[in-house]
């Protein structure tokens, strides 16, 4: 049992350590020699072992690397991680800053410059001054629980000195510098193994390294560049810029490169001036976040759909190579929609080597002239995607001729249409294994019915086995079924059942999605199952009614009704209600004389006792307002559980009411008092 020197020595070594390391990875200014360092960490190891007891969560230790965890569990993120929307140059740039002031009523803003990282964007949680959970962006809302691997970043504090909110969570991007990417592809060039495409793969692959002594051994670094959300009496900044400052005085890695912009000039000047010196600094970067600095101009702006109002990304143009287009072939879409994509001799661009390259469909390949035997300009479009931009006319070979999609469609050989007034054709046959594949693949997909374990080789697995025949087939499967499958345990059988069976229950907005109805993503499934409340209903609605929603248009109206016109959809459905998938929400949609709380705005803080932040503002919702994440003067409740702090605070200056989580429910209850008393229409 360690003695109080031995716990005492160890405390002063961790914190030592610890900012040794703010020092030298996030300050650049180290101040002991690395010999220096290693003598005290090689104390508090030695002090650790003798006392286990004294080895903590944040002790630097730890970042070292821990054995192999067995699999990345699913964090929820509390406040979406949002997508930025892109500029392409200054017009585009004038434009957004056009529609933001006519938002914000003809009032100036100030704004803030930051280099757009080319890594990984990562939610950090602390709680009580330490970290907890590190969690990728995923897909804004769940993201993938890489805590063991973030702790092994020295630039990312385990432990935050006094000041810090009790809860809160920081956003940054991890990445790999230039240097660090050259030396991990040298040693492996050296151990025989194949090289790393580009910086950013490489990083988001040592982060989901399972063994996280890997991840260890990887020079990762990270940049913070937002709070994302706080609990607890702390008083925060009411801007972005001096947010950015609060934090790094906690310790947090924040790029000394950021500018603040009084004005747009600022910021184009901004831009400009890192467009050629980027290719000078020790990271990547493919352009710069504009935002809002202003914290409460941020809340007024708001997001639409996934992306705030306040900020953009001024995009750098693609960078470009030429290659040979060796074949122009064609996949299947789940829609039966028929894709070409080029396929390319092996040509690097922007340090990514590119084989494949989007074609969109028939009309885009004619329209940009691309033959197959041309010399092609290949683009990563917005540093992503590969596309080609078009041929090198004077290296075209003699015969080469112009391209046309094939008659037949090349997995099943049922003629191809082409329905009046849309680019893209179609295989209509239904029973096409390659449509099938992919909406099956598309089915059990995250967004969609989000069933773990069944991923692309187990869909192919079981239609070419005849396990699944459609969709459907999935709730009759069976554990020993699967268990006679190659590489399929018994365990892993059992969890893939699991993961089916949960799926029964999810939204009727995720089932309509799930469907794959042309022209219906997940935004329109959404408003189709507000409106409708069943599918029974949907199946059931005239084109006029489905028009008559905000944002459905009379081409996704007809793919609608043709989609449950046809028999074998029909079936499917059918099957699927046999089988006890959930068709129909729990809270039918309101109609618009029943909705009492129209046009007001909660805000909620602080810790409730018998509901849950998403539950209250579900409730809400659900009775016709709306729930933000701050106080502005908009906001017409704030209600308030324990620990409370600064948003509270807030709205008794702005003299907005403040309610306890009981008179919140009496609201509520009075409200669905209303609703239930409100005539049918």
């Amino acid at each position: 049992m360690a003695d109080e020197k031995a716990t005492a020595r160890a405390k002063a070594l961790r914190d030592q350590l610890n900012e040794h390391n703010r020092r030298y990875y996030v300050l650049d200014a180290p101040t002991v020699s690395d010999a220096e360092y290693d003598l005290l960490m090689n104390e508090l190891r030695a002090l650790e072992s003798e006392y286990p007891e004294l080895l903590t969560p944040d002790s630097p230790t730890q970042r070292v690397g821990a054995p192999p965890i067995e699999a990345f569990g699913v964090v929820e993120h509390p406040l979406p991680l949002l997508s930025l929307g892109n500029v392409f140059s200054h017009e585009d740039l004038e434009a957004w800053h056009r529609r933001v002031t006519n938002l914000l009523d003809g009032r100036s803003f100030d704004l803030v410059c930051e280099l757009k990282m080319d890594g990984l964007a990562m939610a950090l949680v602390y709680e009580n001054g330490v970290l907890v959970t590190g969690a990728t962006r995923g897909d804004g809302v769940r993201g993938e629980n890489v805590t063991q691997n973030i702790r092994t970043i020295r630039s990312v504090p385990l432990r935050l000195p006094p000041g810090a909110p009790q809860r809160f969570e920081v956003r940054g991007e991890v990445y790999l510098s230039k240097g660090g990417f050259a030396r991990i592809n040298e040693e492996r060039a050296a151990q025989g193994l194949p090289l790393y495409a580009n910086p950013r793969n490489s990083a988001a692959g040592s982060l989901r390294q399972l063994d996280s002594r890997i991840t260890a051994s990887r020079p990762l670094d990270i940049f913070i560049y937002q709070l994302g959300w706080a609990e607890g009496a702390v008083s925060l900044p009411p801007s972005h810029w001096e947010t950015m400052a609060w934090l790094k005085s906690l310790g947090f890695r924040i790029n000394d490169l950021n500018r603040h912009c009084p004005a747009l000039a600022d910021v184009i000047a901004f831009v400009d001036e890192w467009q050629d010196k980027r290719h000078d600094l020790p990271y990547e970067t493919d352009g710069v976040v504009i935002k809002v600095n202003r914290l409460d101009y941020q809340a007024q702006l708001g997001v639409v759909g996934r992306e705030p109002r306040w900020a953009t990304a001024y995009k750098y143009p693609s960078v470009q190579g030429t290659t040979k287009l060796v074949s122009i072939d064609v996949n299947v879409g789940r829609t039966g929609s028929l894709n070409p994509f080029a396929v390319l001799e092996p040509v690097q661009v922007g340090g990514v080597t590119i084989r494949h390259a989007t074609l969109h469909n028939e009309e885009d390949v004619r329209r940009k002239d691309v033959r197959v035997g041309d010399t092609v300009i290949v683009q990563r479009a917005g540093e992503v995607i590969p596309e080609i931009v078009g041929p090198v006319l004077e290296l075209r070979p003699e015969g080469a001729a112009p391209y046309s999609l094939p008659a037949e469609c090349p997995e099943c050989h049922t003629p191809i249409v082409r329905p009046p007034g849309e680019a893209m054709a179609y295989c209509p046959n239904k029973a096409c294994p390659a449509q099938g594949l992919e909406l099956l693949k598309h089915f059990v997909s995250r967004g969609a019915m989000d069933i773990d374990g069944v991923g692309e080789s187990l869909c192919a697995t079981l239609l070419a086995t005849g396990l699944v025949s459609d969709v459907a087939g999935l709730y009759r499967l069976t554990a020993e079924q699967l268990e006679q499958l190659e590489r399929m345990g018994q365990k892993s059988a059992a969890n893939v059942i699991a993961a089916i069976a949960a799926s029964r229950d999810r939204s009727l907005a995720r089932l309509i999605f799930a469907l794959g109805i042309r022209h219906v993503g997940s935004e329109n499934a959404e408003l189709l199952a507000r409106q409708f409340g069943s599918l029974s209903a949907l199946m059931a609605a005239p084109e006029d009614a489905l028009m008559s929603i905000p944002g459905i248009g009379p081409k996704v109206a007809a793919s609608v009704i043709e989609h449950f016109e046809d028999e074998e959809n029909r079936r499917v459905i059918a099957e699927l209600r046999a089988t006890g998938v959930r068709m129909e929400d729990e809270a039918q949609p309101l109609s618009a004389k029943a909705t009492p709380l129209a046009g007001l705005e909660f805000v909620f803080t602080g810790r409730m006792d018998r509901l849950t932040r998403t539950n209250a503002e579900a409730m809400v919702k659900e009775l016709g307002a709306t729930a933000a994440s701050n106080v502005t003067r908009k906001t017409s409740y704030v209600v308030a559980g324990e620990d409370a702090g600064s948003k509270a605070e807030r709205a008794q200056q702005l003299k907005i009411p403040v309610l306890t989580e009981e008179e919140f429910l009496a609201l509520v209850s009075e409200a669905k008092r209303q609703v239930d008393s409100t005539p049918e229409t």
